[in-house]
C-alpha cells in the first residue's frame, strides 16, 4: 500500500465500498418484503472493483454495465436516493421508474446504464471511446463485463475493433467465480486467467486479486491512463465472488455451504481495507466507524423516501420513447 495516499482519498475510497455494501445489504432486505419490481443482483464482495476503477474517472469519462450495476453506479457517482427510487420503480428515480435494477442509468455522470443483455456494454464503450477519440475530450470508455459474458462474441469483437480504431477503452472482467452457476473451470477449461484472452488481439491484459483495493486501483490506473494518453485499450480480470446469488432467490445450490462465510471472515474487501490502513495509522477505527454510521442513516432514508415517492402516471408510457436531435 503507498504511502503517498492522501487522507481524503482514502475516505473517500472507504466510504464509497461502504455505500455499495450498505446498499445492497438493504436491497438483500427489501427484496424479501416483495415491494420491488422486477429481477434484482447485487453487487455485494465485489466492492473493490467498481471503487477502485472509478476513482480514476470523471464525468467526462463513460461506463457501461451489467446487470449487476448498482456497485458502478455508486462508484461512478449516481445519487443513492435516485437508484433507491429507481429499483422502487418510482417517477423519482433516475430513470422515472422505467427502468428498474437493471437499467439504471444517468448519463450526466457517464453512466451509460445497466444492462440486462449479456455482453452488450463493450460494442458500447467502442462507440463511447470513438467519440472521446473524435471530439478530442480526453474521455476514456470503460466496460465491466463478468467471466460468462468474456465468451460472448460481442466482448471479443469489441476489444479487436477498440485496437484496430486505436481507442481510448479499458475493458474489466468481473470475474467472481460463477457465470450464474456455472465456474469458469467448466466453461473456459484449461485457461487459468482470462486477462489471457486479450493476447488474441494484440491488447496488454493481466489479473489482480479482486478483493485488495489497492491492487485494483493501482493496474486500473495505469491502464485508464494508458487510454488516456493514446497508448490503447487494455484488459483487466478482476477475481473475487459474489456474496449472494446471481439474483435474489437464487438458492445457490452450486456453492458449498460454508464458501461466502469463509471469505467473509477472511478476505473481504472492506476488511482487507480497514486492517491496511488502520495498522498503517492512515485511518483511525474511528474515522471508519464514523463513516459506516453516516452510510446506514444515508441508505436508511433513501428506503423511507423511495417508498414515499409518486409512481409514473400512465402518461409517462409514451414518453422518452424516440430521441431528439
Amino acid at each position: 500500500m503507498p504511502k503517498q495516499w492522501k487522507k481524503e482519498n482514502l475516505l473517500k475510497a472507504y466510504r464509497t465500498m461502504r455505500e455499495i455494501r450498505e446498499f445492497e445489504e438493504r436491497l438483500h432486505i427489501e427484496f424479501a418484503t416483495g415491494e420491488i419490481p422486477g429481477f434484482v443482483h447485487l453487487y455485494a464482495g465485489e466492492e473493490a472493483c467498481a471503487t477502485g476503477v472509478c476513482l480514476h474517472l470523471d464525468d467526462n469519462d463513460k461506463i457501461a454495465s451489467t446487470h449487476r450495476g448498482h456497485g458502478h453506479c455508486i462508484a461512478k457517482g449516481v445519487d443513492i436516493h435516485a437508484m433507491m427510487a429507481e429499483i422502487y420503480g418510482k417517477k423519482t428515480g433516475t430513470c422515472g421508474g422505467k427502468g428498474g435494477s437493471m437499467h439504471i442509468a444517468d448519463l450526466d455522470k457517464g453512466m451509460m446504464g445497466a444492462n440486462g443483455i449479456v455482453g452488450a456494454g463493450p460494442p458500447l464503450i467502442c462507440g463511447a471511446g470513438l467519440a472521446a477519440k473524435y471530439k478530442g475530450t480526453g474521455g476514456v470508455g470503460v466496460a465491466f463485463f463478468g467471466d460468462g459474458a468474456s465468451n460472448q462474441g460481442t466482448v471479443y469483437e469489441a476489444m479487436n475493433l477498440s485496437m484496430a480504431w486505436d481507442l481510448p477503452c479499458f475493458f474489466v472482467i468481473e470475474n467472481n467465480g460463477y457465470a450464474e452457476t456455472t465456474s469458469p473451470k467448466y466453461t473456459v477449461p484449461g485457461v487459468e486467467n482470462l486477462a489471457d484472452r486479450a493476447k488474441g488481439v494484440g491488447m496488454p491484459g493481466i489479473t489482480v486479486d479482486g478483493f485488495d483495493f489497492f491492487a485494483v486501483h493501482k493496474a486500473a490506473g495505469e491502464m485508464i491512463e494508458r487510454a488516456r494518453n493514446g497508448g490503447g485499450p487494455s484488459l483487466l480480470e478482476v477475481k473475487f465472488t459474489r456474496y449472494y446469488g446471481h439474483f435474489e432467490g437464487d438458492a445457490m445450490a452450486y456453492r458449498s455451504k460454508d464458501e461466502v462465510k469463509k471469505i467473509r471472515a477472511t478476505v473481504d474487501c472492506l476488511l482487507q481495507f480497514r486492517n491496511k490502513v488502520v495498522s498503517a495509522e492512515m485511518l483511525t477505527s474511528t474515522e471508519l466507524d464514523a463513516i459506516d454510521q453516516d452510510v446506514k442513516a444515508l441508505v436508511d432514508d433513501s428506503v423511507v423516501k423511495a417508498k414515499a415517492a409518486p409512481k409514473p402516471p400512465l402518461s409517462d408510457l409514451i414518453t422518452d420513447v424516440y430521441v431528439s436531435y
